[in-house]
Formats: C-alpha cells, sequence, structure tokens
C-alpha cells in the first residue's frame, strides 16, 4: 500500500485527537449524572445497531457476486432496497409514532435478522425478500431511535441543550469508530479467518439480538399520538399538514433529502471515481479513512452545538458550500485533463486530489449528522416525530433509485457535479430556514396553535 494513503490516515488520526484532547470547558456541556446514566445506554445501543448495519455494507454486493448474479440483477436487489423503503417507510414511521418507539425499535432488530438469515440462499426471490426487509429496516434506523430518544430526554427533563451531547456522540461513535472496527472486524471473518461472505451477516445478527435485548430490558416505552381514534391515514395526513403548513419543516426535509441523496451517490460512486482506470486502491483502508474523517466533523461539530454561537442553521449553510465544493473536484480535474495513472497501476494524481476532497466531504457529513439531529428536535413536533422524518426519506429514495438505475448513463464527473449543484440549493434552502427561524416563534407554540385553529375548524367543516 502506498506512503499517500497513510499519509492521509495518519494526519486525520492526529487532527481528530488533537481536537478531542484539547477541548475546554467552554467546548464541553455540564450535565448529571442521571442524564449520563441515560446518554449512555442509548450510546449502547445505538452502537450496537450501527455496527449491525455497519458490518454487513461492504459485503452485500460481493456476497450477491459471489452467487453468480450480474450487475443488472445486483442492481434491481439494491433498487428494491431503497424502494421498500420508500414505499414502507411512512407506514412504519406512523406506526412507530402510535405504537410505541421501543416496539418499533425492536422490529427494527428483527426485520433486521430476517435479512441477514436471507442472506444464506443463493435464490434470488429469497434475497428479494431480504432486500424488502432491509429497506424497512433502514427507515427504523434513522427514524424510531431518533424519535425514542428525543421523546425520552423530554419525558426525564433533561436540558434541551442536552441533547446535543447525545447527538455528537452517536454519530462520533456509530457513524466513525464502530464503522471502522466493523470495517476491521469484517475483513477478519471473511478473509483473515477464510469464513466466507456470509460469515458478518451472521455476526450483525448476533450483535443485533444482543442490542434488541439491551432494549427490551432497559427501555420505557414512548408514544407521538397515541390517540385511539386515530388510524394511519389520519397520521399520514396530519403529518402532510404539519410540513405543509410549517415552511420550516419542508425546508428540512427539503434540506435532508438534497444532501443525503447527494450522500448516498457518492457512496456508490467513490470507488470508479478514484480508479478510473483500473488503478489498485486499497478499498477497505480508503473506506476507513472516510469513517475516520466524519468522525473528525463529528468532533467539530460537538464543540459547535456546545456553545450558542453559531448557530446550527447559520454555520451548516458554511458546511453545505464546502461540501458542494469537493464534490466539485472530479469535474474539474476531468475538465482540465489531469493525466490518469496507468492502467491497473497506482493512484493518479487526479485520484489524490479527489482523495483529499473525499475526505473533506466525510467531515462535512459528520457534521451534518448530529446538527441535523439538533434541528429535528427543534422543528418536528412530537405527536408525529417519526412518520414525518420518513416522509423526509420519500424524495431521498426515489432521488437514489433514478441514480442506480442510470449509473452508466453520465460520466462520474458529471453525476458528482449534478450533486455539488444540489448541496448548493441546500445552502440557499438554509439560508431560507435560518431567516425564518430568527423570525417566527419556537416549533411546538406553532403546532399547538395549528392544532387548536384546525379543532375549531372542524366543526364548521361539518
Amino acid at each position: 500500500m502506498e506512503v499517500f494513503y497513510m499519509i492521509v490516515f495518519g494526519s486525520l488520526a492526529a487532527i481528530v485527537a488533537a481536537l478531542e484532547l484539547s477541548k475546554s470547558s467552554k467546548d464541553r456541556i455540564n450535565t448529571s449524572s442521571a442524564f449520563n446514566a441515560f446518554k449512555n445506554n442509548y450510546l449502547l445501543v445505538y452502537s450496537l445497531m450501527m455496527a449491525g448495519d455497519w458490518l454487513q455494507g461492504p459485503y452485500v454486493y460481493y456476497l450477491y457476486s459471489t452467487y453468480g448474479f450480474g450487475k443488472g440483477e445486483i442492481g434491481q436487489l439494491f433498487i428494491a432496497g431503497f424502494g421498500s423503503s420508500m414505499l414502507f417507510g411512512t407506514i412504519v414511521g406512523s406506526l412507530a409514532d402510535k405504537q410505541g418507539r421501543k416496539r418499533a425499535c425492536v422490529t427494527y432488530c428483527i426485520t433486521y435478522i430476517l435479512s441477514c438469515i436471507t442472506k444464506h440462499s443463493p435464490e434470488y426471490k429469497v434475497l428479494m425478500l431480504g432486500r424488502i426487509l432491509g429497506g424497512i429496516s433502514t427507515s427504523l434506523l434513522f427514524s424510531a431511535f431518533e424519535s425514542w430518544l428525543v421523546a425520552e430526554h423530554n419525558k426525564r427533563g433533561f436540558d434541551q441543550q442536552w441533547l446535543s451531547v447525545t447527538f455528537s456522540k452517536a454519530i462520533f461513535l456509530g457513524n466513525g469508530l464502530i464503522a471502522i472496527v466493523s470495517g476491521l472486524s469484517g475483513n477478519l471473518l471473511v478473509d483473515t479467518l477464510g469464513l466466507g461472505p456470509v460469515a458478518p451477516f451472521d455476526a450483525s445478527a448476533c450483535i443485533l439480538a444482543i442490542g434488541m435485548a439491551i432494549i427490551m430490558s432497559s427501555w420505557t416505552e414512548n408514544f407521538g399520538d397515541p390517540s385511539e381514534n386515530k388510524d394511519l391515514l389520519t397520521q399520514f395526513k396530519g403529518a402532510a399538514i404539519a410540513i405543509a403548513a410549517d415552511e420550516k419543516i419542508a425546508l428540512l426535509g427539503a434540506i435532508q433529502s438534497l444532501f443525503e441523496g447527494s450522500m448516498y451517490t457518492f457512496v456508490f460512486l467513490w470507488t470508479p471515481a478514484l480508479s478510473s482506470n483500473d488503478e489498485e486502491i486499497p478499498h477497505g483502508f480508503i473506506f476507513a479513512t472516510f469513517m475516520l474523517a466524519s468522525m473528525l466533523g463529528s468532533s467539530f461539530a460537538s464543540r459547535l452545538l456546545a456553545r450558542s454561537s453559531p448557530r446550527v442553521e447559520s454555520y451548516l449553510q458554511i458546511v453545505f458550500l464546502i461540501s458542494a465544493a469537493s464534490l466539485l473536484l472530479p469535474f474539474i480535474t476531468n475538465f482540465l485533463g489531469s493525466p490518469s495513472g496507468e492502467k491497473g497501476g497506482s493512484i493518479s494524481v487526479s485520484g489524490r486530489l479527489q482523495l483529499i476532497g473525499f475526505c473533506t466531504f466525510e467531515a462535512c457529513v459528520g457534521i451534518f449528522w448530529p446538527s441535523i439531529m439538533k434541528m429535528r428536535s427543534l422543528y418536528i413536533p412530537e405527536e408525529a416525530r417519526s412518520t414525518i422524518m420518513n416522509f423526509f426519506r420519500i424524495p431521498l429514495n426515489i432521488f437514489v433509485c433514478v441514480v442506480l438505475y442510470n449509473v452508466k448513463a453520465f460520466p462520474i464527473a458529471i453525476m458528482l457535479g449534478m450533486c455539488s449543484i444540489f448541496l448548493f440549493v441546500a445552502s440557499l434552502l438554509q439560508w431560507r430556514l435560518m431567516v425564518i427561524s430568527e423570525s417566527q416563534k419556537p416549533r411546538s407554540e406553532d403546532w399547538s396553535a395549528l392544532k387548536e385553529k384546525r379543532t375549531e375548524e372542524e366543526p364548521l367543516n361539518i
């Protein structure tokens, strides 16, 4: 492996260590022992859930290929996963709000374990069922756990600002350290121990089972709107009304879809972008480097969220602009005609520049996650939190499905350039959100006023 990769990894590791060790009292939030116990319990569960997810990621495509499926069939399986998340996401979100977030988290564990079990079969239909279950699980992972956390945090009377501590730590651990450890563990199971490509999925199922046991034994149940007279359709309509009635929520959903759509597109395209001429690159080590860059971002975000200034609505504009610039590098290097590396040789000069840019983008991802979680906790009404959060994922999943279907239709540089434009638009929308948030009253009051208005109008409509 080239020294260049070692230098990038070592530099990022040194910066992360320096950021963590140099935190002052201004960068930390003083909390209570009761909150710390609550936070640590959630972080343990969240880390186990993310470990179960990260263990599978690097080996899904590889497993399908060992079963003899071609790119077209594998692409269909991936589209099925995102399509499942799009179709069933809002339904499971509504069920989580009505039937309980703890139950939804347990359901996530069960469906993902079943998805792992299907990986033992080389039958296409069984694998398709696994992808559908995986899509449902993804919707629950990115809505039910956060919804449970926010509701339980508020129910226990903890300071609202303390949520930032949990969010930043969750991303630092779950999307950083755990991702690196999971990648190395998967490599150990598959390559070192020679247990085959199904081994990471079996390990994932075991970890998810442990996490489910902790949830069932230590978590209490909470709900969004537990009204018995509200069916799923009513909840669905209520969430849609909330989004349409409050521009802040609509903007938040658009921003999230634009950023996450660009992020998932990047996940599919970074490998061919760095090895456009079949250069030899250490995929596993580069993935670990990206996760280290994400840890750097989340560490920096914890400093920003610990202070009252700058506000999250303000600094995210800059984060989106930096993200846009970093994904524009492949287009620029392609336009300038930067010489590529030898076919099958080492990474090219343009590839090295792009790797640095991609690490910058991953650092922005590390800042984005805890920051968007913070904004969701402020702006999304508790009554329909999971439902609305999965509403946001509908355009995201549509976008990713379109990209997967047309991945060969456009050059990689063009597709990443398109993502750069989306991120620039996200920055503009973030500016609009900041302007509105400074001129309007808190979200909870707006939602209560909206409910009162609807209650007064309902008799008239009858």
